[in-house]
This record gives structure tokens, C-alpha cells and sequence, in this order.
């Protein structure tokens, strides 16, 4: 496998600039589904002035030699400010920040209640927020939730120090997902710098085989829309893997118009095409709103057998891409992720990040799941090595996960005054808390997916989001007291 690697190289990059030049890749519009910035609360504040600044942080916060700084990017709303009123910090985790998130929904309710001052900070390597001017290896090893996290305690600081009427401000920190993570390591790591946060669809535990993601997926699709379509996805992906396993591959290449790279007969792009099948479909499960899931179960159903139900709908979703074939091969994914230049494709530092520090593989490893068995681990950790080096062997990768978990406490992180919150549709919530642990109780809202709780207080709330929200905000009102 190296060999082929280095042998075709050129070709690889080759790939990947034509890629490029065409737009989204069928991977790049899965991944930016499921890695995108949480969705922004409608009802926008469009008076209000969304200042863009930038802040000097220190590339490495833990190396006293290293002198070397870059410019983080952040965002200021100081419309509902008054000189003594509190911090609000939404954190910005893999993707690139956005005025919509301070300019409206529950966060921004908050801060005009209690006259604060509203930030949103731009992750390190992510956005326009570059601390080298690459992404290759070397560049990557600043890449770490710990000087993320670093990066945050300074701003805090220079914030406070600096910025009229700060000075004595508290500081409430929210975010989504894995900025989420963030708001509760934040506060175990810099416990004297907020008063309270709002973690909202946050994944604590870090894991290499994350089987439960896949598991919770496909229990939300039978809830949402039904044991039969559920029973159609699961039937009409294993009459795919029968095909192969027929020797009639071709007909798999022919009914999803695979391009003529994809090898009927590799493992790593059988592996790749089925791992993309079942994130297509985590896709609609995760970003879930009323009505989704349901009419993707409708068009599945519509169909008159279960193959065809299945593939009819993927290729509808292939076809968003534009292009004439569907290049779901593994030599077409790895061309993209061994890309070093910022294009806006973020695939390649968050894939850093699970290598080096989380895991997080949303592998076919449990039968409780109607996705299939072709995504194994060995996928996800091969790919690991090929990108980045063989020094991310399996062994490396379970050590770091495992350094992560004691770091920062795994289920049982040691911190107060940290709202949490999930949705009960959402697969994330496998490796967050759900029931009490020792020091914090998790909400979690019943009907709603990931990260679906930012929005203003509404009619449209079921009871338990409603509640959620009230609660948040009565713990504000004691945090900034």
C-alpha cells in the first residue's frame, strides 16, 4: 500500500486539482453536512454592526522558546453592550465562523438581557484563522485541542484587560458539538476564567471504534420514519454487498455510475464507497429537522424493491456534485485529504484531529445498525497512516485517544456550572454524558438531532426544549450575578 502511495503520487495530486477546479466532491458535500458550523438561529439582528478583528496568538503556548505568533480571527457584536455587563463567547470549532451565530437566538436573548457583549472565536487552522501558511504534516502538529484551548484563555485575558468596562466582567462560553467538547474542557482546564457554559450535542468520551454512531443513526431512522424504511436500508445495502460478493461487481459500478477507477476487487474502495453510503445517510439523521428524515424514508419507499429504493436515492444525492461518474474510490478520497494548500476543505485537519487525538470512527463494527459491514476500523487507521505518516500506526492512534480520555477526564471531567444538552435523535450523543455523572446531569430533548437548541425561546419548542432553554438562561442569571 505505501508503495502504491509514493508511486503515484503525482497522479493523486493531480486528481485533486481537478477535483477543485470542478467544485464539491460527493465527499466534500457529505463531510461539510456533517462538519458544518451549527446551524445559525433565524431572525436575524440585521442593524446590528458585526465587527471582524483579529487577536496575536503564540503558535505554540506550551514551548517558552518558540516566539513565533500568528492572527486568530474573531468577531464582535457590541450592539446590546453596556460597560460592566458580561462576556458571551461562542466558540468556533471545525469550520469557519459567521456574523449569524452573535446576531440572533437564544444565546444572543441572553446577552441582551443582561446588556453583554457578544464574541464568536475562530478555531486555529480552521476559516481564515492560519497559523502557518500550509497544512502539511509539520504545520499540523499546532493542530491540538490544547492550544485551541490556549488560544481562548489568552483571548479571555486580552479581552478582560483590555476592552472598556471588561475588566470585572464574568464570562459565559457556549458552543455546538466539538466546540461543545471545548466549553466543558475549557472549563476544567481554565476553571478561573468562566463563570458557567453551555455545551450543547458535545462528545466527551473519546473513542477509536465508534460503533454506537452508526447504532443511534439507524435507531433514529426507525423512529422518525419507520421500521420499514429502516428494514429497505438495510435490505438494499446488503444486496449491494451480495453483488460483490457474486462477483458482479459491474453491476454495483453500473447502478450507483461509479467511475471506471473504482476497483470491484480492492477492499480499501469497497470500504470507501460503503463508509460514504452510510455517512450520507448520518447526514440526513444528524442535521435532522422536521420533516427530513421522513421524506427521505418516502422516496426510498416510493421505489418498487429495496436495491433499486436505495440506490435511486444515492444517486440523487451523487448527482448534486456535478459530475458525469461518481468517483467514490479510496484513491479519490486520499488525493483530497493529502491536499496541503487551504482550499476551505477542512477535511484534512479535522481527519489530523481523529488521528491524533480522538478517534471517533464510525465504523460498520455492530450488527445493530442497517448500514452494512463493509466500513471497518482498518479503513479509517490505514487512512490515518497513508495521509499522514506511518508513524500513525494503530498503536499511536489508541495511545493518543487514550491520552485525551485521561486528560480531560472522559464522562466524569470534574467541572460545574456547565449546561449540557443533547438530542435524543442525535448519534453524537453515545459519547457525551446522558444521565447524571458525578458533578454535571445532561438534558436530553427528545425529537431533536444535533446541535438544534441555539434558537430563540419559540411556540415551536416541544416542553423539554422549552425547559432546557429556561433553565439555561435561569443559570445565566445566577452565573453573572
Amino acid at each position: 500500500m505505501k508503495l502504491w502511495l509514493s508511486t503515484s503520487f503525482a497522479l493523486i495530486l493531480a486528481a485533486s486539482l481537478l477535483a477543485q477546479a470542478k467544485g464539491d466532491t460527493i465527499f466534500q458535500q457529505t463531510f461539510k453536512k456533517l462538519h458544518s458550523e451549527p446551524p445559525v438561529p433565524v431572525n436575524q439582528q440585521r442593524v446590528d454592526q458585526v465587527e471582524t478583528l483579529w487577536i496575536e496568538q503564540k503558535l505554540d503556548h506550551f514551548n517558552d522558546e518558540d516566539t513565533r505568533t500568528w492572527q486568530m480571527r474573531y468577531m464582535l457584536n457590541d450592539a446590546l453592550y453596556e460597560s460592566g455587563g458580561p462576556l458571551f463567547i461562542f466558540l468556533g470549532g471545525e469550520w469557519e465562523i459567521s456574523t449569524g451565530r452573535i446576531t440572533s437566538g437564544h444565546l444572543y436573548d441572553m446577552a441582551k438581557e443582561h446588556k453583554g457583549l457578544l464574541a464568536y472565536t475562530e478555531h486555529r487552522f480552521y476559516g481564515e484563522s492560519k497559523p502557518l501558511d500550509d497544512l502539511s504534516v509539520e504545520s499540523l502538529e499546532y493542530l491540538s485541542v490544547k492550544q485551541a484551548l490556549a488560544d481562548l484563555a489568552h483571548f479571555i485575558r486580552t479581552q478582560k484587560a483590555n476592552y472598556a468596562g471588561l475588566a470585572d466582567s464574568k464570562v459565559i462560553i457556549v458552543g455546538g458539538s466539538y466546540s461543545a467538547s471545548m466549553v466543558v474542557w475549557f472549563k476544567r482546564t481554565y476553571p478561573d476564567l468562566v463563570a458557567g457554559g453551555w455545551s450543547s450535542s458535545a462528545p466527551l468520551y473519546a473513542k477509536v471504534n465508534f460503533v454506537e454512531y452508526k447504532e443511534i443513526t439507524g435507531q433514529s431512522i426507525a423512529q422518525v420514519g419507520g421500521s420499514a424504511c429502516y428494514n429497505r436500508i438495510e435490505k438494499g445495502i446488503s444486496e449491494l454487498e451480495q453483488l460483490l460478493a457474486d462477483k458482479r461487481g459491474a453491476e454495483v459500478k453500473a447502478l450507483l455510475k461509479l467511475c471506471e477507477p473504482f476497483d470491484v476487487n480492492s477492499d480499501l474502495d469497497v470500504w470507501t464507497l460503503f463508509s460514504e453510503i452510510s455517512d450520507i445517510f448520518a447526514g440526513v439523521v444528524q442535521t435532522h429537522n422536521a420533516g427530513q428524515i421522513e421524506g427521505v424514508c418516502d422516496k426510498i419507499l416510493s421505489e418498487p424493491d429495496d436495491l433499486v429504493g436505495v440506490t435511486s436515492y444515492l444517486l440523487g444525492v451523487f448527482e448534486q456534485s456535478g459530475g458525469k461518474c461518481n468517483d467514490l474510490s479510496y484513491k479519490a478520497i486520499l488525493s483530497e485529504l493529502l491536499e496541503t494548500k487551504y482550499t476551505g476543505n477542512i477535511m484534512r485537519q479535522w481527519i489530523y484531529q481523529t488521528c491524533n487525538e480522538y478517534g471517533w470512527y464510525q465504523t460498520s463494527g455492530s450488527s445493530n445498525q442497517p448500514f452494512g459491514t463493509k466500513f471497518p476500523l482498518t479503513l479509517y487507521t490505514t487512512m490515518c497512516a497513508d495521509i499522514f505518516g506511518e508513524k500513525f500506526s494503530n498503536e499511536f492512534i489508541t495511545n493518543q485517544v487514550w491520552d485525551t480520555n485521561e486528560y480531560f477526564g472522559r464522562l466524569e471531567p470534574g467541572v460545574y456550572d456547565i449546561h449540557i444538552t443533547h438530542g435524543q435523535l442525535d448519534p453524537w450523543r453515545a459519547m457525551g454524558i446522558q444521565d447524571e455523572s458525578l458533578e454535571l446531569v445532561a438534558t436530553v430533548i427528545p425529537d431533536y438531532a444535533h446541535c438544534k437548541d441555539f434558537g430563540s425561546i419559540s411556540d415551536s419548542d416541544n416542553e423539554e426544549m422549552r425547559d432546557s432553554k429556561l433553565a439555561v438562561a435561569e443559570l445565566v442569571r445566577k452565573w453573572v450575578q
